[in-house]
């Protein structure tokens, strides 16, 4: 249950007035809690079970945009809800107070940086495809990919009968038999770094999500998360 607070500030987050003009507002006997006119300071509410009028009208307050960056692991589904019964990620927020959702997907067998908010502006500005958010991904793919596959999948290629956007494509390093590839797009089509590898030969092994813009998963361990500030929401379209 969300924690109490002061009614003046409940009526700021409401978009009522400021918390200075909420409290004359009590005052002049404007504001009803739980059918009782409140009239003196100290009277705390609970946000969505408390009932509060102003002047008559039924008060709700919105919620304030959270922002958790999270590294998800591999078995998680970036739904909801799963009719399968598999583990969804948002379960992982162990003290959520908001109605949290996923920022575009993450396959099942594929971990990595996941933003999980309720400011659906905001997750609508990096899924659009006007803002070109980029997306950077580890990939361990089978084999030693030429530099003439790195430029066809840098230039576009066809899948599912529409061509994609430029990627960047580099190799990290070789492990064995194959390769670790760096890839950067900012589309978010269905299992697409994978679709894109196994259109050259070289399907992927393991996949990991590595940024948001400059937004890097850093030393976060698989299956925590951190809350993120402003400047680390600016960093996702730098």
């Amino acid at each position: 249950m969300p924690d109490q607070i002061r009614l003046q500030k409940f009526l700021a987050q409401c978009g009522v007035c400021s918390r200075r003009k909420a409290e004359q507002y009590i005052q002049q006997g404007h504001v009803t809690v739980d059918g009782h006119v409140i009239t003196q300071m100290g009277v705390t509410v609970t946000p969505g079970v408390s009932k509060v009028t102003f002047r008559g009208r039924p008060l709700a307050s919105k919620e304030e945009p959270v922002y958790y960056l999270l590294n998800k692991p591999k078995g998680y589904v970036t739904t909801l809800k799963d009719p399968q019964g598999r583990p969804i990620v948002t379960s992982l927020i162990k003290e959520k107070t908001a109605r949290l959702f996923p920022v575009g997907r993450l396959d099942l067998d594929t971990e990595g940086a996941l933003i999980l908010t309720n400011d659906g502006a905001l997750a609508q500005k990096i899924q659009h495809p006007s803002h070109t958010t980029d997306k950077t991904y580890a990939a361990l793919v089978r084999g030693i990919p030429s530099k003439t596959d790195i430029r066809q999948l840098e230039k576009g290629i066809i899948l599912e009968e529409k061509l994609t956007s430029p990627a960047k494509i580099s190799i990290l390093s070789s492990k064995g038999r194959d390769t670790l590839m760096q890839i950067i797009i900012h589309e978010g089509r269905k299992r697409q770094v994978r679709k894109m590898f196994s259109y050259i030969g070289h399907p992927v092994i393991e996949l990991k999500r590595t940024a948001y813009g400059k937004l890097q998963l850093g030393k976060l361990v698989i299956g925590k998360y951190r809350l993120l500030s402003s400047s680390d929401i600016n960093r996702i379209f730098l």
